[in-house]
């Protein structure tokens, strides 16, 4: 294996070591202050460079994340907020929703805030603040890999309606500079049940900067959700602005490799960069969030099923997926971190 710039093996390696925590480890903790009092943390670092926390409490998401003591993660004003705080009704899930590196958003519907039916659907459903059960993490040798996994389960049920079950797990490893995050989707109901799912991948200062650009593969066509987005500039961004109006894009981005594709943002002037890698079938849409505003400059990627306009826009556009009773679906998607812009194409 190589570290440190060296080739090594194994049984040489750990003569040099004591316990393994020294370079790669999944720290458990728990947050004490403020409305994250209570929030269940798992601080995950590889030895290559990148850290960052999984929040068992919020849903197996991921908060903070830095590569070599540099930020990637962008955390919003309200910070880590437990789920006892959230209110489901129209945009307050605002109120507790601190991006992070990885929010999830579903499992019912994401989007638009409206109401389908009798039923009154909040912005972005639920799952990201519903607590995981049955967590764990795994830390052990296979062959000469050291590999660091986290698992947990998130329930979305109710009474009379949907029992859906997402199974987490999140693997890295010594070395490494990226992680797989690998959801399965199980109804576990006697009736079919929408299913709607979008990863929110939010990235701050210094990754996005007026430096920085927006990556995607030869043959990615661009439209704006509204008049508000300037599909000129979707890819480029600003300093900070006064005033400045979310604008949303959406990405048709063409497989490259294996059915899977990428979207990455990268710092030309820091020289690093964020990337996803994920598969195109499974994904079929993706859109980009652009917020330059003044505290809240961030920029989100965002793989989904459907577009981020609500569960009847999903429906009337074919979109909205009918889960059967014991179907399962499986989402795959890769995070990492590059320093090279050239190197991107290899991912």
């Amino acid at each position: 294996m190589r570290l440190y710039g060296e080739e090594i093996e194994k049984k040489e390696f750990l003569k040099k070591i004591g316990d393994m925590s020294m370079l790669a480890d999944a720290r458990e903790g728990i947050l004490t202050s403020g409305k994250g009092d209570g929030v269940r943390i798992i601080d995950i670092k590889t030895g290559g460079g990148l850290e960052f926390t999984v929040l068992p409490t919020r849903g197996m998401d991921i908060a903070w994340a830095e590569y070599k003591g540099i930020p990637l993660s962008y955390i919003s004003k309200t910070g880590v907020v437990h789920p006892s705080y959230f209110e489901a009704r129209g945009d307050a899930f605002l109120r507790n929703f601190f991006c992070g590196l990885v929010t999830t958003c579903g499992l019912t519907s994401f989007g638009t805030p409206e109401k389908d039916g009798a039923e009154e659907l909040g912005l972005h459903g639920r799952i990201s603040n519903t607590p995981a059960e049955d967590v764990c993490v795994d830390k052990e040798w296979n062959g000469n890999d050291y590999t660091i996994k986290a698992r947990g389960k998130i329930k979305e049920s109710c009474v009379f309606k949907e029992n859906l079950c997402l199974t987490r797990e999140i693997t890295t490893g010594l070395g490494k500079k990226s992680f797989v995050i690998k959801d399965i989707v199980e109804n576990k109901g006697y009736d079919e049940s929408p299913f709607m799912l979008l990863y929110h991948i939010n990235l701050g200062y210094p990754v996005v900067s007026r430096e920085s650009v927006l990556l995607t593969p030869e043959g990615t066509s661009v439209c704006a959700r509204d008049d508000v987005g300037e599909v000129e500039k979707y890819n480029v961004f600003q300093e900070p602005e006064h005033g400045y109006k979310e604008q949303v894009f959406y990405l048709d981005i063409p497989a490259v490799k294996d059915n899977c594709s990428y979207a990455a943002i990268f710092n030309r002037k820091l020289k690093l960069g964020v990337y996803v890698k994920f598969d195109r079938e499974a994904f079929t849409n993706f859109s980009e969030w652009k917020m330059m505003g003044e505290g809240e400059y961030v920029v989100g990627m965002e793989p989904a099923t459907a577009r981020p306009e609500g569960r009847k826009k999903a429906r009337e556009n074919g979109e909205l997926i009918m889960l059967k009773p014991e179907e399962k679906k499986v989402y795959t998607f890769e995070i990492g971190v590059f320093e090279d812009e050239k190197s991107l194409g290899g991912i």
